[in-house]
């Protein structure tokens, strides 16, 4: 499990995307929710959820809730990634040092939080996780003010869980 569980404060960081247009987490946090996926373009479990997440984006992404990817790889190479896996949502760089990373105690990938506007951790996941997934694309529904949709396909064969 991640250091940081649910329940605690988030960390407050500011990170730039591929491009390098910054980030700030307090800001974002001025709007609504943030879900930030930590994650490595090697993973494969990171490589599996990302497309779930991008699904969630597309069903609430155009809301106050942000959906950030946070890559622990260089800017070209998270682009790739992100083209591979039709990832559409920023992906902010935390290459150098892992500096965030290391002060939401992450010790495996992909690591999602889910951050409620006034800073604490709602939702704490690691691996790939169907149940913590629905709930959070709940949540974020509920925080939208859309209706919830379902994140996965009828006769979608999806595992419970893929550890990180």
């Amino acid at each position: 499990m991640p250091t940081i569980k649910a329940g605690t404060p988030a960390p407050a960081f500011t990170l730039t995307d591929t491009e390098g247009k910054s980030y700030s987490l307090s800001d974002a946090l001025k709007n609504g929710p943030v879900l930030a996926a930590f994650f490595k373009i090697s993973c494969p479990v990171c490589q599996f959820t990302f497309p779930f997440l991008q699904r969630i984006y597309d069903a609430y992404g155009n809301s106050p809730i942000s959906i950030w990817g946070i890559s622990q790889d260089n800017p070209a190479d998270t682009r790739r990634f992100l083209n591979e896996f039709g990832v559409q949502f920023p992906a902010l760089i935390d290459a150098q040092g892992y500096k965030v990373s290391n002060q939401y105690g992450l010790t495996n990938v992909p690591s999602i939080f889910l951050i409620e506007p006034g800073g604490k951790i709602r939702t704490a996941s690691i691996g790939f996780t169907k149940r913590d997934l629905e709930s959070i694309a709940s949540e974020i529904a509920q925080a939208s003010g859309k209706a919830a949709q379902p994140l996965f396909r009828p006769g979608e064969k999806v595992p419970d869980h893929r550890p990180g």
